[in-house]
């Protein structure tokens, strides 16, 4: 046989050999257990970040591009679920969850790695039924009670923006969604979006007009993990041009809103 046909042969096996061998490090490190976990904050918010329940299990943004991951991965999809961000941030040197896609800011760096953004949001109050506030200067007197879920980068960023108001931490949306509606906390800390959808809920409360925080929203693994950080980084930039986020958006009703990457 020509030396120039046995190199070409012998080429082919090495790749042959090499390209699952990568394929796997980066499976033994995405998803060591065999399976994709996915974790994820459980919440009638909606949004670019929380999920809900459903019947037949599981449905939201991050819900789907999990599937959508496992799936390029080979692997199945496990879904572990949270309250709220912060329990997700708080279980990433656990060893529990694989994948995320939360809010991001410098306390959850030191925690976690991220890679591309996918979300942009505004963050504001919305305030209780027949409440005279009307702005922030309103809102931020002594005695004021200002709610937000707990050890969110939301609620880090209220505690930096009031100074008077007190802010307290909860666990769920849904116990801070029966504060407001009986009137027992003054006001809410959450992303606009999200208070706009509540205040057609809750007749007689008022999304505020200004903006105290930008949060943004990415993919994230645990620290370490930098082959996984590569994966997810090319997955999340290719979702963004290929129409799986778009879809994701479209399923979980966001059609109307934009994918905001800065």
């Amino acid at each position: 046989m020509p030396t120039f046909l046995q190199s070409a042969l012998a080429g082919l096996v090495l790749a042959a050999v090499a390209m699952p061998a990568l394929a796997d490090g980066v499976k033994d490190e995405i998803a060591p257990t065999g399976k994709l976990r996915v974790a994820i904050a459980i919440s009638p918010a909606g949004g670019a970040f929380w999920s809900t329940k459903t019947e037949a299990g599981y449905a939201g943004v991050p819900v789907d591009l999990g599937k959508e991951m496992a799936a390029q991965l080979g692997v199945p999809v496990e879904y572990v679920v949270h309250q709220n961000s912060g329990q997700i941030t708080d279980a990433a040197g656990k060893g529990t969850w694989d994948v995320t896609w939360l809010p991001k800011d410098p306390e959850r760096e030191t925690k976690m790695m991220f890679g591309p953004i996918y979300e942009v949001a505004d963050a504001t109050y919305i305030v209780k039924p027949g409440s005279s506030v009307t702005n922030f200067a309103t809102l931020d007197q002594a005695g004021i009670k200002v709610a937000a879920v707990n050890a969110t980068t939301t609620m880090r960023g209220a505690v930096a923006h009031l100074k008077n108001a007190k802010v307290t931490g909860y666990q769920t949306y849904d116990e801070i969604f029966g504060l407001l509606k009986s009137g027992e906390i003054d006001a809410f800390a959450l992303s606009r979006d999200q208070l706009n959808k509540m205040a057609q809920q809750i007749p007689g409360t008022r999304v505020l007009d200004e903006t105290f925080k930008k949060t943004v929203t990415a993919v994230a693994v645990p620290l370490g993990h930098n082959q996984a950080l590569a994966f997810v980084t090319r997955f999340m930039t290719d979702a963004t041009t290929n129409g799986t986020l778009r879809r994701a958006y479209d399923n979980n009703g966001l059609k109307d809103a934009p994918i905001r990457t800065e």
